[in-house]
């Protein structure tokens, strides 16, 4: 929280950072402290109550604001890789092609999406018969868990979660594999050497936060069911919900010179207004 809150404040307080990638990069950090406020506080109380069930429906509330997220995530990390890949490939056209509008219109549609396509999958999820109790052995909650109390037939909630897949998860994917392979492509032709390192370096740190996204989604999501235990889940949880947004603005910030020099600024304007 506190780490995700300074780049926010960073990126409002210095000018040099206000720029596209910094703009995205602060909704994504904005995202990360809604979305741990909607898993740890509930695994918190299970630590200290020593009860291990969530009741359904907070299940249902929490697994709307975690899949809304998540969905925003995928958004911003495409609308990031083509940010980047306007950036390197088209350096020229870059200010005119991400102007602040076409950012402030990127970042909205993530955002409005990403919270819409959720209401679709609870929908669906609520007209079908459940089976048992009311509790769910975990503290993260999804689709993938709700789904497996179901005593009737999903196919057609399956069908509602492959196509909203397929366009929120699958489709920023490809637009990040298609922004990257043109980048790529690019960089290889520079006759610069420090100019390949610079474009590379710039990239690491997000291809770096894709990588633990989408690869936590497919350990939690591409398997098959496993009925109601879902103890196993727990761990791979743990790391999607807790570790994954603790190592992300490290990641974005331990070796970016733009975050340093604000931040020594932010410090230095702050020494020199005590001494007046």
């Amino acid at each position: 929280m506190v780490s995700n809150f300074v780049i926010i404040m960073l990126v409002q307080l210095d000018s040099r950072l206000h720029t596209p990638m910094y703009f995205f990069l602060s909704n994504l950090s904005g995202l990360e402290m809604c979305f741990v406020s909607s898993t740890i506080p509930q695994m918190l109380v299970h630590m200290l109550a020593g009860d291990g069930r969530l009741a359904f429906n907070r299940c249902v509330t929490q697994m709307y604001f975690t899949c809304s997220l998540g969905c925003t995530e995928g958004l911003l990390l495409g609308a990031m890789a083509y940010d980047r890949y306007v950036a390197i490939c088209c350096p020229l056209v870059y200010v005119v092609v991400m102007s602040k509008g076409r950012c402030l219109m990127l970042a909205a549609i993530s955002w409005a999406c990403g919270f819409l396509l959720p209401v679709l999958f609870i929908h669906c999820l609520l007209n079908l018969p459940f089976c048992g109790h009311n509790y769910i052995n975990h503290f993260f909650c999804n689709l993938h868990m709700l789904s497996g109390l179901v005593c009737g037939d999903i196919h057609q909630l399956e069908a509602v979660i492959f196509v909203g897949g397929v366009v929120f998860l699958l489709g920023p994917l490809c637009v990040i594999l298609i922004s990257y392979g043109l980048i790529i492509i690019s960089v290889v032709r520079m006759s610069s050497g420090g100019g390949r390192s610079k474009a590379f370096s710039t990239c690491a740190s997000h291809l770096t936060v894709v990588t633990m996204f989408y690869g936590s989604i497919m350990a939690l999501y591409m398997r098959p069911r496993s009925g109601k235990d879902f103890s196993h889940d727990k761990y791979v949880s743990i790391f999607h919900a807790v570790i994954t947004p603790l190592l992300n603005p490290l990641i974005y910030t331990l070796r970016n010179k733009d975050i340093h020099a604000a931040v020594a600024k932010v410090f230095h304007r702050g020494g020199a207004g005590r001494q007046d």
